[in-house]
């Protein structure tokens, strides 16, 4: 009877070391996964981001893949100017300002729910009111659409932002209905995928032409060109 119980108590110490193991494994590769990337990581994730901040003129380096030093620094740059926590993490909100959606981010991409509509009216947008500013000039105002959309303040759609009542003006006068060019497109493109030279702005006029004392006591987050951004 006692060398059964020995027997079986070796059984169960074998068993649940086997379990232990078997878990920890499980559980270290599904977090590799599902990691967020950071420095020291490799991989297409990293590459994604190298491009993204080096079109954007955060960074600088080779498009390596390999989450070194100036990657960190330019994730870190890309975070200061977005009002993001500067930890040169890419996790979930720093991945989705970038446009970045994958397994690894919590919550649904907000460009996956933009169709082919919205894209090309916001391109009208950008075209009827920055046809004549610089491409950065021309992202930074489909981006305030954009900040719009994700602020409470504001209607939740694409096509409620820009037909809000009193929004636009080219609304009134009928320029929103301008055919946009590649330029105009490609700048609404690169706004939906995370583009936001306006650093979070809600507003932009022209300082030139601005006579609305309210807008003018907005905070401003940079100008371009033109426009004055503001919050």
């Amino acid at each position: 009877m006692l060398k059964k119980n020995k027997i079986f108590s070796v059984f169960l110490l074998v068993f649940a070391i086997t379990i232990f193991f078997t878990y920890h494994l499980f559980f270290r590769e599904n977090n590799e996964a599902f990691a967020l990337s950071k420095y020291g990581s490799r991989g297409s994730e990293v590459t994604t981001i190298q491009t993204k901040l080096k079109r954007w003129g955060y960074y600088n380096g080779n498009i390596d893949g390999i989450y070194g030093s100036q990657t960190l620094a330019a994730v870190k740059y890309f975070q200061r100017k977005n009002g993001l926590t500067e930890d040169g993490i890419a996790g979930p909100k720093t991945l989705a300002a970038m446009g970045i959606y994958n397994s690894s981010t919590t919550g649904s991409s907000s460009s996956g729910a933009i169709n082919s509509n919205d894209l090309n009216l916001l391109s009208r947008l950008i075209y009827a009111e920055a046809r004549g500013e610089s491409y950065t000039g021309q992202v930074a105002v489909g981006a305030v659409v954009l900040n719009r959309v994700k602020s409470s303040s504001f209607p939740n759609t694409i096509a409620g932002v820009i037909y809000q009542a009193g929004a636009f003006s080219v609304v009134n006068d009928g320029q929103i209905n301008l055919t946009p060019n590649a330029t105009a497109k490609k700048a609404a493109q690169d706004a939906i995928n995370g583009w936001d030279p306006s650093y979070g702005a809600l507003y932009y006029f022209n300082p030139n032409t601005a006579t609305s004392a309210w807008i003018w006591s907005r905070p401003e987050t940079v100008t371009i060109g033109n426009h004055r951004f503001c919050k």
